[in-house]
C-alpha cells in the first residue's frame, strides 16, 4: 500500500530542501501515477494527495482545489517589454492608450516608447481587460520587465506566458477551494520611479481616447515647462503637437483659467518652418517664442533616450586613437552630370521630384567603390575568446547616413550598397528620410552599419573632425560646398596660360582607428575618393 508520509519522510532526509526539487522528486516517484489512477477511480483520495501535494510542490497561490496538478483559477498577464535588439536595456514610455479597465483585443496599441535609436508603438498579444499599469509617462521601463497585467478572456490561451499566480507569488501557501486567489502587488525594478494615484503628475490615468502626437523633443520641452500635452492643440499635420504649440500655450496660461486652453491654429508656413528650418524668419520665430519663457534658473534634466546612446556610444570612442585626414573635392564635373541625370529622369519619370537626385547617392556609391578597394576600412575590430584583437572583413556596404530628426541625430544605413545603382541609393535614402521626420524608422535600419557618411555640410561647416563608434573603424563627414576661386591652366593660341578660375569646392574629412589602418591607407581611399567624386565617368566605369 502508497504510504505518502514516507515518500515525504524519504525526500527530507535526502536533504531535498529545494520545494521545486521535492515536487519533482514526487512527479518521478511511480506512486505519483498510481495514486492519480486511484483518485479518478476513487474522488475522495483527492483530498489526501492534494494534502500530501501541500508538502512536496513548491508555495502557489491561485489554486482551486487541494490537486497534484496546478489548475490556476485566473489567468492574469504579465505583459513585459520585449528585447529590441542592438543592446538596448530600457525605453522611456512616451504615453498610453490604454488605462486599468479597459478592454484590448490582439493588436490593439498599449503604449508608446522611445527607445535609444527610434520610437515604437507597443500592442497587445491577447484578449483582456488591463489590470494594473506598472509605469507613468516619461518613466524608463526596464527591458524584460513588466509593462502592464492583462486579463486574459476566457478563451484567450497564454501561449505559455509567465502567469502572475505561478511566478509573483513564492511565499504563500496553497489557499482553499472556497478562498478567492489573491496576486501580490509586483515589485518594481530597482531605480524606476513607482506609479502613483496623484492626478497632478499622472494624467495617464484619467485619459480617454485622447491620444497625444507628439516627438519626444516637443514632449521634453513641456515637461521642461510643467505643461500637459492633453491640453494644448496642436497645429502640425494630423493634429501632430508642435514646439510652437508648447511656447504658445505657456505664453497664454497665466491669462487663461484653468480649463484647458484652446489655441487657434497656425498656418501652413508656421507648419513648415518646423520641419524644413531653412528660413531665417522661422529661426528668428522660434527663438523669439523660446526667449519668451526664459525662467533664468539652473535646471537639470534627464538625458534623452539618443542622448543616452550617444553618451554611451561616444564614451567607448574615447579609447580610440583617431587619425584625421581632409581634403578638397572640385564638384564642377558632378554637378554637371547630375544635371544631366535629372534631366533625363524629369522626362522620363511622372513625378520629377521623386525620381530627382541628390548629392548624397553619388557620395556613397563612390565610397562604396573605395571599399572594395580598401576592405580594411569596411571592417570591425573584434576579439577572440582568449582575448586577442582581430579584424572582421564584412562583405556588405552598408553605409550609415547621419540624419537630424525632430527626436535628434539618428544613423540609419542603406543596405548593400555594392549591388545598388545610384537611382536605388536615392530611392532608399527618401524612404529612410521620411521614416525619420515620422520618427518611425525601424530598428532594422539603425542594425548592421559597416561605414558612415555625415552630411553636416547641409547645415554648415567646412572643416570637420567626425568621431568613430566602436563598431566600425572608418568615418567621413562632408562639409559645405563653396565657390572659390582656383588656378587652372588652360591653352590660348597653343600656349598654357594660368588663371584664376571660379570652382565649387567641397572638403571631405575622414577619421579612422589608427590602431589597425595605418595613415597611408587612410590617405589613398581618400584619394581614391576624390577621383571618383571629380571624374564622375570613372566612377560609372567602376559600377557593377
Amino acid at each position: 500500500m502508497i504510504d505518502p508520509v514516507k515518500i515525504v519522510d524519504k525526500a527530507q532526509k535526502a536533504d531535498i530542501k529545494d520545494p521545486w526539487a521535492r515536487r519533482e522528486a514526487w512527479r518521478k516517484h511511480p506512486a505519483f501515477s498510481k495514486m492519480n489512477q486511484l483518485k479518478g477511480m476513487f474522488p475522495g483520495l483527492g483530498i489526501a494527495t492534494g494534502l500530501f501535494a501541500k508538502s512536496l510542490h513548491p508555495p502557489c497561490t491561485g489554486l482551486r482545489g487541494l490537486h497534484t496538478s496546478s489548475q490556476l483559477c485566473e489567468k492574469l498577464i504579465s505583459y513585459n517589454l520585449a528585447d529590441i535588439g542592438e543592446g538596448i536595456t530600457e525605453c522611456e514610455i512616451i504615453q498610453w492608450f490604454v488605462k486599468p479597465g479597459d478592454k484590448v483585443a490582439q493588436f490593439d496599441k498599449i503604449c508608446e516608447v522611445a527607445s535609444d535609436k527610434a520610437t515604437v508603438e507597443i500592442t497587445s498579444r491577447y484578449d483582456g481587460t488591463i489590470k494594473k499599469i506598472h509605469y507613468n509617462d516619461n518613466d524608463i521601463a526596464l527591458v524584460g520587465k513588466p509593462l502592464v497585467d492583462i486579463q486574459l478572456d476566457n478563451n484567450e490561451p497564454d501561449s505559455g506566458a509567465p502567469n502572475l499566480a505561478t511566478e509573483t507569488a513564492p511565499e504563500n501557501s496553497i489557499s482553499s477551494t472556497d478562498s478567492d486567489p489573491t496576486f501580490p502587488e509586483p515589485s518594481i525594478p530597482h531605480g524606476i520611479t513607482a506609479p502613483t494615484d496623484n492626478p497632478e503628475t499622472d494624467h495617464s490615468r484619467d485619459r480617454t481616447n485622447d491620444v497625444v502626437y507628439a516627438t519626444p523633443a516637443v514632449r521634453r520641452v513641456a515637461r521642461e515647462h510643467s505643461v500637459d500635452l492633453k491640453f494644448v492643440s496642436g497645429s502640425g499635420k494630423g493634429g501632430r503637437i508642435l514646439k510652437e504649440d508648447v511656447y504658445r500655450h505657456v505664453k497664454e496660461k497665466p491669462a487663461s483659467s484653468k480649463a484647458p486652453t484652446t489655441s487657434s491654429p497656425v498656418d501652413s508656413s508656421k507648419q513648415h518652418f518646423v520641419q524644413a528650418n531653412t528660413s531665417e524668419s522661422s529661426a528668428t520665430a522660434r527663438l523669439s517664442g523660446a526667449s519668451a519663457v526664459v525662467t533664468g534658473e539652473d535646471r537639470v534634466v534627464p538625458l534623452q533616450p539618443i542622448q543616452r546612446v550617444m553618451f554611451k556610444s561616444m564614451t567607448e570612442s574615447l579609447g580610440i586613437p583617431h587619425f584625421r585626414f581632409k581634403d578638397e573635392i572640385e564638384l564642377d564635373a558632378l554637378i554637371k552630370a547630375r544635371q544631366r541625370i535629372n534631366e533625363h529622369l524629369n522626362q522620363a519619370s511622372p513625378n520629377p521630384d521623386a525620381a530627382k537626385l541628390s548629392y548624397m547617392p553619388f557620395f556613397i556609391k563612390a565610397a562604396s567603390l573605395a571599399l572594395s578597394k580598401y576592405p580594411i576600412l569596411n571592417a570591425r575590430v573584434v576579439s577572440d575568446d582568449g582575448g586577442q584583437p582581430k579584424l572582421l572583413y564584412r562583405a556588405a556596404h552598408n553605409i550609415g547616413v547621419a540624419m537630424d530628426t525632430p527626436g535628434g541625430l539618428i544613423v540609419p544605413n542603406v543596405k548593400n550598397v555594392q549591388t545598388k545603382s545610384l537611382i536605388e541609393i536615392a530611392e532608399e535614402l527618401r524612404r529612410l528620410v521620411e521614416m525619420g521626420k515620422s520618427g518611425s524608422i525601424s530598428g532594422a535600419a539603425l542594425k548592421g552599419g559597416t561605414f558612415t557618411l555625415s552630411n553636416v555640410g547641409m547645415i554648415g561647416g567646412t572643416y570637420l573632425s567626425p568621431v568613430l563608434v566602436s563598431s566600425e573603424v572608418c568615418i567621413g563627414a562632408i562639409g559645405k560646398t563653396q565657390r572659390l576661386p582656383r588656378f587652372e591652366t588652360t591653352l590660348v593660341d597653343g600656349k598654357p596660360v594660368e588663371q584664376v578660375v571660379p570652382k565649387h569646392i567641397l572638403v571631405t574629412s575622414w577619421s579612422a582607428d589608427h590602431r589597425v589602418v595605418d595613415g597611408a591607407t587612410m590617405a589613398r581611399f581618400a584619394t581614391l575618393y576624390k577621383q571618383l567624386i571629380e571624374y564622375p565617368e570613372l566612377m560609372l566605369a567602376n559600377m557593377k
